[in-house]
């Protein structure tokens, strides 16, 4: 799906934590999406597209902007760890009257969602966790160096000064996340980039994030994972260098409500955006077989 088609669906809300900006296509059952860290709701756009083709009426898509990402704006000393912004994303629930919700998440949003899941299985119809933290897994060794730098305030101003150069900044932030970062359009690349290091004060408040990643706030959640039954699919890339594919059968073995892991040869973290039909189909059937269950 082109950014320009996409335009006309972005809309922005006030929540108890802040101003969301979402996009929302089509009417029914909701399908709510959560990108990670130095992305934004475009993450899903190809995911949508090829949804939201089978015409209007069938579901409602939703994909929101985390706070600092895309078009949400983050506030001076904002908590942005992953449990706050749990948080956020049941008060953008709350403010759109969300139910029923098939809940989808990749990256640091895949941690995201397992928080708010614990916390909130009555709101969801499903689950699906593509490459993403775990507990014992977050950061991920491999991102371990960045957060370092981060917290050593050395980050901001060595990402600021590379972003002058897209196409270098793309392949420090994204070199290992696609299989073919040339195919990347330049306007999803700068719409994932520009939000988070534009500028020095932009740059800090990404750093601010970092630092915030606490490994307890997952540890904090998993005894509630252990007793999820809400239909949850695992769709993994095998080809990631964060997210080992054994993370993809921890998840199967904690929470009781997995009903399928799906593994996605070669597929690196991204890849809902450069490949959505190997994610499409088996959301179709993860939500008809979570539906049946639930007649």
């Amino acid at each position: 799906m082109q950014l320009t088609e996409l335009h006309a669906h972005r809309h922005s809300i006030t929540t108890r934590s802040g101003e969301i900006s979402y996009i929302d296509i089509g009417t029914g059952p909701v399908a709510l999406f959560v990108h990670g860290l130095a992305t934004n709701a475009y993450l899903w756009r190809n995911v949508i597209g090829a949804l939201a083709s089978q015409g209007p009426g069938n579901r409602r898509f939703i994909a929101l902007d985390l706070p600092l990402h895309g078009q949400s704006p983050v506030t001076a000393g904002q908590d942005l760890s992953v449990a706050a912004l749990a948080a956020g994303l049941e008060d953008f629930c709350d403010a759109l009257g969300l139910t029923g919700i098939d809940l989808v998440a990749n990256d640091t949003g895949g941690a995201i969602a397992q928080i708010f899941a614990a916390r909130n299985p009555q709101r969801l119809a499903s689950l699906t966790l593509t490459n993403c933290d775990t507990d014992g897994n977050l950061p991920p060794e491999s991102f371990k160096p960045t957060v370092e730098l981060a917290r050593a305030g050395e980050l901001a101003p060595a990402a600021v000064a590379l972003f002058a150069d897209l196409g270098a900044a793309a392949t420090v932030a994204f070199g290992t996340a696609y299989e073919h970062l040339d195919r990347v359009e330049e306007a999803v690349i700068r719409s994932y980039l520009e939000p988070c290091f534009g500028t020095l004060e932009r740059a800090r408040e990404f750093e601010r994030l970092l630092t915030a990643l606490d490994a307890g706030d997952l540890a904090a959640i998993t005894p509630q994972l252990r007793e999820l039954t809400v239909p949850t699919l695992v769709v993994w890339g095998t080809g990631d260098e964060a997210f080992d594919v054994s993370w993809a059968y921890w998840l199967r073995d904690t929470i009781p409500g997995t009903t399928q892991v799906v593994t996605v040869d070669g597929a690196r973290l991204f890849f809902p955006d450069e490949r959505p039909m190997d994610l499409v189909p088996h959301l179709e059937q993860h939500w008809a077989q979570a539906a049946a269950v639930r007649a």
